[in-house]
């Protein structure tokens, strides 16, 4: 069956302290992506955001704002997808799981390449946030 239009998803910036949560995928497109994937039928965006990270960190998150809305068509290379980005706290060390080969912690200045989708833009807006509270349009 042909997808009748955007599939919904939802990407989480997991904050450790004063570092991000990022995982290294496990099936293409590869790359280094901000944790997250498609809702489910019949589930929340904010129920996704908290699974997802569950599923491919093993941490347990608290949402804690809403960055923005990302749809360009072509910020996944595999179908059209409409993200919902979240923000959320969490403490311990990220571990690999479900579609993430591994998980690890970085800063804004030690962000590893090549990322994956749109998630470069993503990570410039978030960072631009925290230092002036403007939020992407």
């Amino acid at each position: 069956m042909t997808p009748s239009g955007p599939a919904p998803t939802v990407d989480i910036l997991i904050e450790v302290g004063d570092r991000i949560v990022l995982i290294r995928r496990k099936y293409p497109p590869e790359g280094w992506a901000i944790p997250g994937g498609f809702i489910d039928l019949g589930e929340k965006a904010q129920e996704a955001a908290v699974r997802e990270a569950l599923e491919e960190t093993g941490m347990r998150v608290t949402l804690t704002a809403l960055l923005g809305v990302y749809s360009d068509p072509a910020r996944d290379p595999r179908r059209h997808t409409i993200s919902t980005v979240y923000i959320a706290k969490a403490e311990g060390t990220p571990s690999g799981g479900d579609d993430a080969a591994e998980a690890r912690l970085f800063s804004e200045h030690d962000l590893p390449q090549p990322l994956a989708f749109d998630h470069a833009k993503i990570l410039a807006d978030y960072f631009r946030f925290k230092k002036t509270g403007e939020r992407p349009l």
